[in-house]
């Protein structure tokens, strides 16, 4: 239940105001269809982020030494720096919808556009950090469907009435601590 809920927190938080998020704002413009736009998301997620967790639960089965372990933990401390950075959607890499409609489009687009993302990596850690596949996936995947279902029915008017400076603060704190607990449980200093 640990690895559900806080996969869901880590990534509903990171979520708010990265290139995904926004995607979802300018797919739900174009297509003016949100259900078919929150089907694609939530299919896209499940695929990348069951990938993610399954990359991050094998390589601490496979790595389970100290030194992994420290470098999960420096994952998530730099994973709280990087989500102070603001994403934007760069024009070259709006998806195309108009050729596969909402669903596909917004399927093909968020899938290719989560690759490397700040979630995607959020969930390799978390992957590694639990080592469990099925409830970390399942938990980031709730926590980008928190996030970007509203961005789809809301949009712009959301991104306006959202202070995203505190909220990406919240996110990059939870990071942090996260991070810090899991230094100092591989150091030892708590039990």
């Amino acid at each position: 239940m640990e690895a559900l809920l806080t996969s869901t927190a880590v990534v509903a938080l990171a979520e708010i105001g990265d290139k995904t998020q926004l995607l979802a704002i300018v797919l739900a413009t174009r297509f003016k269809k949100p259900w078919p736009i929150v089907g694609g998301i939530f299919v896209a997620t499940l695929a990348n982020h069951f990938l993610a967790a399954l990359v991050g639960e094998q390589a601490a089965a496979f790595l389970d030494s100290l030194w992994f372990r420290y470098a999960v933990a420096a994952s998530f401390i730099l994973m709280a720096a990087w989500t102070l950075v603001p994403d934007k959607l760069d024009e070259n890499e709006e998806a195309k919808p108009s050729r596969f409609g909402p669903f596909l489009a917004t399927a093909i687009a968020f899938f290719i556009v989560e690759m490397g993302d700040k979630t995607q990596i959020a969930t390799v850690a978390l992957g590694a950090r639990f080592h469990t596949v099925l409830p970390v996936m399942a938990g980031t995947t709730i926590g980008m469907m928190i996030a970007n279902v509203p961005a789809v029915f809301a949009g712009n008017a959301l991104i306006k009435r959202v202070q995203l400076n505190v909220v990406r603060t919240i996110a990059a704190l939870l990071f942090l601590v996260i991070g810090l607990w899991l230094l100092a449980v591989t150091a030892g200093w708590i039990g």
